[in-house]
């Protein structure tokens, strides 16, 4: 368990620096239009983290399958 929450920290933590380092910052105009796209986007991420959870399988479970895979 320790394990899978250390990765799981760590890839958020690389993903939202990456977001942070491309993303540059929007007009105000665009930034309206943007907040709505994006509030939309986080419903479906939600919706698809609730279908992934309740049927699996968990990413966590992948990941051990794509090391061995890389290995070979």
């Amino acid at each position: 368990m320790e394990r899978d929450l250390g990765i799981s920290l760590e890839t958020l933590a690389l993903f939202i620096r990456y977001w942070m380092t491309v993303s540059p910052p929007l007009p105000e105009p665009a930034a309206a239009a943007a907040r709505a796209q994006g509030a939309e986007r986080y419903e479906a991420f939600v919706a698809a983290l609730g279908r992934r959870l309740s049927r699996g399988p968990f990413f966590r479970q992948e990941i051990p399958d794509d090391l061995r895979a890389e290995a070979e």
